[in-house]
């Protein structure tokens, strides 16, 4: 879990996942760029990084990932900095409800755009590096590509082409010593719902249905998610590519009944 030299790029890391993401890189030793759109909660993060790892500083690459410019700023400004680039988290996302009968066009474009096409984009972008340093990737993927759930149409959608698309590019680039793979997360206590419309009385019954859903009877945590990423991303794991990993407590194997 040495991570002392390695670049890593985290989309996403000014809350939640990607938060606790950076905060153990930065444990490990890793060289940080964090993208996100808040600069002030980015640069908190980055601060925890920074005492964390003795005063280094992760450089920040603000932007939106999901506007075409700034997915090639925050690359660009990337590999100004390190030169290279060892590990690619690709963790920003967002969720907004809606069915069949109301999705609109619009939002299937704004989650779709966040969600799937920056991911392709960026991964596009960074593939030349990660071959040269025979690097490894890692995506994070709700676990609901596992499972259909109503009210979340276009989330749902773009979280399963998360999947396919990581499994594609690991068959694709395995000659050439990179490694893709995914987490899949259950029920996580992040902002994510909340940022997508549900009100806090809504996001604690929620949380406390989580128990219900759950084998291990509560909702995860980011510091759960982010071990599995950084196991993933890490020498440990040299032999694992096109990988979907839960992280959710058992939830991709209840049924209902």
């Amino acid at each position: 879990m040495n991570f002392a030299g390695k670049v890593v790029l985290i989309t996403g890391a000014s809350s939640g996942i990607g938060a606790a993401t950076a905060l153990k890189f930065a444990k490990h030793g890793a060289c940080l760029a964090l993208n996100g759109r808040n600069v002030k909660n980015l640069q908190q993060v980055a601060d925890e990084c920074s005492a964390a790892a003795g005063g280094v500083m992760p450089t920040l690459v603000v932007g939106d990932i999901s506007k075409e410019a700034d997915t090639e700023r925050v690359w660009h400004e990337t590999i100004q900095k390190f030169g290279k680039l060892d590990v690619l988290v690709n963790n920003a996302g967002i969720i907004e409800t809606g069915s069949i009968e109301n999705t609109s066009l619009d939002q299937y474009d704004r989650v779709m755009n966040t969600n799937l096409r920056a991911i392709y984009h960026l991964t596009m972008l960074a593939t030349p590096e990660l071959i040269k340093t025979m690097a490894k990737f890692v995506h994070l993927i709700l676990c609901e590509w596992l499972r259909s759930f109503p009210g979340v149409l276009a989330y749902n959608l773009s979280k399963m082409g998360v999947d396919q698309f990581t499994r594609c590019v690991a068959l694709e680039l395995a000659a050439k010593g990179v490694r893709a793979n995914c987490v899949n997360p259950g029920v996580t206590v992040t902002n994510l719902h909340k940022r997508g419309g549900m009100d806090e009385a809504t996001y604690q019954k929620f949380l406390e249905h989580s128990k219900n859903t759950h084998a291990l009877g509560r909702p995860g945590t980011t510091d759960e998610v982010a071990n599995a990423i950084v196991f993933l991303a890490s020498d440990l794991a040299t032999f694992s590519t096109g990988v979907s990993l839960a992280v959710d407590g058992g939830r991709h194997a209840m049924c209902p009944r």
